[in-house]
């Protein structure tokens, strides 16, 4: 059984840490990784605008909180 706290989803946690979307992509959500890791690249890639960067921590930080709290 896989819950909040097993160990898949403290790697997918840390997976996402690394790499936004790759924990989201280990536990089999394809939509979501890509989200993820669009969202944070083009946030972090845009770093001169204050805002987008922002966003693409916050996306980030999302990702490994979505990572570590899902239940299949």
């Amino acid at each position: 059984m896989s819950g909040q706290g097993s160990g898949g989803n403290v790697l997918a946690a840390l997976c996402s840490l690394f790499i936004p979307g790759l924990g989201q992509l280990l536990q089999g959500r394809l939509i979501a990784a890509i989200l993820f890791f669009v969202i944070t690249v083009v946030g972090y890639a845009m770093w001169w605008l204050i805002i987008p960067a922002i966003i693409g921590g916050i996306a980030h930080l999302f990702a490994i909180l979505d990572a570590a709290r899902f239940k299949s």
